[in-house]
């Protein structure tokens, strides 16, 4: 027999996996294991020619042109033939060798964006028995805050035995699976999906007869995308850490951050090759991507052909009535002449420059230029390279280039290349009648800029070899992926640091062996997945690098670490190939993947590569205030219980207020400094001894002069800058640096918050066990005694800023021997006082450790100026009015 392996790229012609006549299709299953965002996908088929005669038998598989194959086996009547990755030059020097003798055949084409097909044929006699079986690794991008898997299924004709399995683990746990109806309404309700918090289980399997185009019908309805999608559950902005088998992977995606303003220079190709469909859908998009800009974005629109035309010189604020305008522009365009993406492009930089050289745009807002072509340059300056250079020459690192080829005249290549050596990312739009709907989608995937100019750095005697870790912009619904390989000898955690350009610093950790404990318990998870992925990862990182190497010799080293590292890991890439050997003769098939110059600079990765990074915070356990001494002098606890620390008079002083829940108590407020803090009473599940106890369940800090406020809550904190809102769980550590105000969180356990470097609050986490009867999660807070207020400054605990003159004296024995009585003389009044204690759970979140007090009755009555009552103020940001 003959056999023949082909690897080559989709058109719109859809391919049948198994081709050829008198075929008997016996089985065809596909089954994926997904384990931490990184797929592992099998095909198999098994096939036998019923025929009278010899004849080809065919296997198609399209594959996502971001995976990699590892592997392909044939069986063919007993024989065996199994893939090996080698150097392409190896591999082909060997093919050659077999081909020489008269042997297999095999060819390679790649020439699409999206997908690609692996072929395969073999020359069989009746009779003959086939079995094929291919995998093929990917990872999951996070895209609109979703993963999406898709299989094409495509067998050609009924199959007795058809099954696709799609196994998901996710450590974390899994927010929401779906199965789109991608196949079409024939199929609707065969897809079975059995989920539980960390695994999921999707088939399909339709029979027979299900599989029928119609009911007396011998063609098969099942030709198309099989597709799952889903996310995962995140308990903190500082990502997830995983580390299994000696590698390490940090997933970042953050939500509850508001976007960062934008400032757009729209370029859009209007040469005569756009005229028709292709401007058609561009202007459609145009106006949907223009009415999605806020009043915080800046923007302008560039046209260009062989001139070019600027609807605004000047970047101008993303009005309605800016935005009609610009939209009218749009409209009125009519394609025509040649195309001179150099000036256009150099243009649009320039308008970014002069607007932040001017400082009309926030410091802390992204910038980019989106360009929209078809083509590749005929007027003006024409050579690629050029253009290349000009470009980078006269872009500064703020500004992002982002670049759309409409159809198949584009140089891919170029475009790809353009917008990742100036911090952006290139997309193909097919020129069909959704190209419209392809250029919104890519725009809704940058239009939510949440961070800055991101980094992750690790601790240097822990790691090694890690991937990429600096990222210019995390986008709203995306993912950063940061891999490496951690050293044996550390035996706990992995500790990694973020920071971003919103002085942003998150932390997260995980266990060495936790991972790799409950992989072993899993039955459809993929065990090697973190080393399969950090080779993946950094595969596909060298491929890009390779595209912009400067020079010859730095390309050639980067091409020997990409061959090493693809054979070692098994992965056809452009720079190797598969060579397919049967066990007991000498037939060879070859299987690469030669890189066209028009489709891409990296086959295999996808033009929309996303990095990754991490964020967490600490632990504790409180729930009260507190003011204490040398360090911190003031603080509450449990059911509110104020301790104040009286230095002058070295003596600690507490009473209890006996609120309501829902009530907002002030304990600072200092109109002279513009701070207030309010903190609100929530109750607990039940009363107990005839008395419900009340906890503070939120505790707010507003700087007035600074604009920032910090909300506490046991379930989650948020800052509030202006018109910016963050959020934060307490499950990482975190340091925020906003205007004028410090934020550190530390993971479960306690926030500080620093204004002007002057006053300074802590809030303490106390979590109860979720069954306890009466008592709930609740905050204790802490402030020092030296914090820098002015003489208006008063509230609960403001007031003792200004420490009043204390005597006690007449200590007796009380009604209970351990707690004694005395007569204490403050503010004019005498008060019969009970020595007792409080904790103090600042060092000992479980215990605490005690504090001995002199405790005032009656809600502080005559310690406190007025009532308890005039301290409930409205609202968390009222200041307490005069008293």
């Amino acid at each position: 027999f003959e056999v023949a392996v082909l690897l080559s790229d989709l058109f719109s012609v859809a391919l049948s996996v198994i081709r050829g006549s008198d075929i008997t299709v016996k089985s065809y299953t596909v089954e994926s294991r997904i384990t931490a965002r990184f797929a592992h996908t099998t095909v198999k088929s098994s096939v036998v020619n019923s025929g009278p005669n010899a004849q080809s038998i065919g296997f198609n598989v399209q594959i996502p042109k971001r995976a990699f194959i590892t592997n392909f086996t044939m069986n063919v009547n007993g024989i065996t033939f199994i893939g090996s990755v080698k150097e392409k030059t190896v591999a082909r020097n060997l093919y050659a060798q077999a081909r020489a003798r008269g042997k297999a055949a095999g060819i390679v084409r790649t020439n699409s964006q999206d997908m690609e097909t692996f072929k395969t044929e073999v020359h069989v006699p009746p009779g003959s028995k086939v079995e094929f079986e291919l995998h093929y690794q990917e990872m999951m991008q996070r895209k609109l805050g979703t993963y999406t898997h898709t299989l094409h299924i495509q067998p050609g004709r009924l199959v007795p035995q058809l099954q696709v399995d799609v196994y998901i683990f996710e450590p974390k746990g899994i927010k929401f699976v779906k199965t789109p109806s991608t196949l079409g309404e024939h199929f609707a309700g065969l897809t079975k999906v059995t989920q539980t918090k960390e695994k999921a289980h999707v088939v399909f399997k339709p029979t027979l007869q299900q599989q029928r185009k119609c009911d007396n019908c011998t063609e098969s309805a099942v030709d198309g995308a099989f597709t799952v999608q889903y996310d995962v559950e995140r308990e903190t902005n500082a990502g997830e850490l995983q580390v299994s088998d000696g590698h390490f992977v940090q997933f970042f995606a953050p939500s509850d951050l508001t976007p960062l303003s934008k400032n757009i220079v729209f370029v859009i190709d209007v040469s005569g090759s756009m005229w028709g469909l292709k401007m058609k859908q561009t202007v459609e998009a145009m106006k949907t991507i223009l009415d999605d800009l806020t009043m915080d974005d800046y923007f302008s629109v560039i046209d260009f052909n062989h001139n070019i035309r600027c609807w605004s010189e000047e970047l101008v604020p993303g009005t309605s009535i800016n935005v009609r305008e610009a939209k009218k522009y749009i409209q009125n365009i009519k394609p025509n002449g040649g195309t001179n993406i150099n000036e256009a492009l150099l243009k649009a930089v320039r308008i970014l420059l002069k607007a932040l050289d001017q400082g009309l745009i926030d410091q802390r807002s992204v910038s980019m230029i989106i360009l929209v072509s078809d083509g590749d340059p005929t007027v003006g300056e024409i050579k690629l390279s050029a253009i290349q250079k000009n470009v980078k020459r006269e872009m500064r690192e703020e500004i992002s280039l982002f670049s759309l080829g409409i159809g198949f005249d584009v140089d891919f290549d170029f475009l790809e290349r353009i917008a990742m050596e100036n911090r952006g990312l290139a997309q193909r739009i097919f020129a069909n009648h959704d190209a419209s709907e392809q250029l919104k989608l890519f725009y809704s995937r940058v239009s939510s800029p949440l961070l800055r100019k991101i980094t992750i750095q690790f601790p240097e005697d822990s790691v090694s070899d890690v991937t990429r870790n600096h990222f210019d912009k995390f986008f709203s619904g995306s993912e950063l992926v940061v891999a490496g390989k951690n050293y044996p000898f550390c035996k706990v955690f992995v500790f990694l640091l973020i920071q971003a350009t919103m002085d942003l610093t998150l932390v997260t950790e995980a266990d060495l062996q936790e991972l790799d404990t409950l992989l072993s318990q899993q039955q459809h998870s993929f065990a090697g997945f973190a080393s399969r992925m950090w080779a993946y990862i950094t595969i596909n990182q060298l491929l890009a690098e390779r595209s912009l190497a400067p020079t010859a010799a730095k390309k050639r080293k980067i091409t020997q670490r990409i061959m090493t590292l693809a054979v070692e890991h098994q992965f056809v890439t452009p720079l190797t190939a598969m060579l397919v050997e049967s066990q007991d003769g000498p037939e060879r098939l070859l299987a690469d993947s030669p890189k066209d110059p028009k489709q891409g600079c990296c086959p295999g990765i996808g033009t929309a590569r996303l990095t990754h990074s991490f964020i967490n915070l600490t632990h504790s356990h409180s729930g009260c205030f507190a003011y204490y001494s040398t360090h911190w002098v003031v603080y509450v606890e449990n059911d509110p219980h104020f301790i104040v620390h009286l230095p002058k008079n070295n003596m600690d002083v507490c009473f209890n207020i006996d609120s309501k829940p829902g009530h907002i108590l002030n304990l600072v407020s200092d109109p002279g400094t513009g701070i207030v803090i309010n903190g609100q009473l929530v109750g607990g599940k039940k009363m107990k001894n005839n008395k419900l106890n009340t906890y503070f369940g939120t505790i707010s800090i507003y700087s007035e002069d600074a604009g920032v406020k910090v909300v506490v809550r046991p379930s989650s904190i948020d800052l509030m800058e202006g018109k910016n809102n963050h959020s934060f769980s307490w499950a990482a550590t975190a340091k925020l640096n906003l205007n004028r105000v410090k934020v550190a969180i530390e993971k479960e356990h306690k926030i500080t918050v620093t204004i002007d470097d002057k006053i300074s609050a802590m809030v303490l986490l106390h979590r109860v066990w979720k069954k306890h009867p009466f008592n709930v999660d609740f905050l204790g807070f802490y402030t020092p005694n030296d914090n820098q207020y002015s003489s208006q400054v008063h509230g609960l605990i403001g007031q003792f800023v200004n420490e009043p003159e204390v005597k006690v004296f007449d200590m007796h024995e009380g009604t209970e021997p351990e707690k004694k009585q005395a007569t204490m003389e403050v503010k004019g009044n005498k008060l019969t006082v009970t020595r007792g204690w409080q904790k103090d759970y600042r060092n000992d979140k479980k215990h605490g450790s005690d504090v001995y007090c002199w405790f005032v009755h009656n809600s502080g009555k005559g310690f406190i100026d007025g009532h308890y009552s005039n301290y409930i103020v409205p609202d968390l940001n009222s200041f307490l009015p005069s008293l």
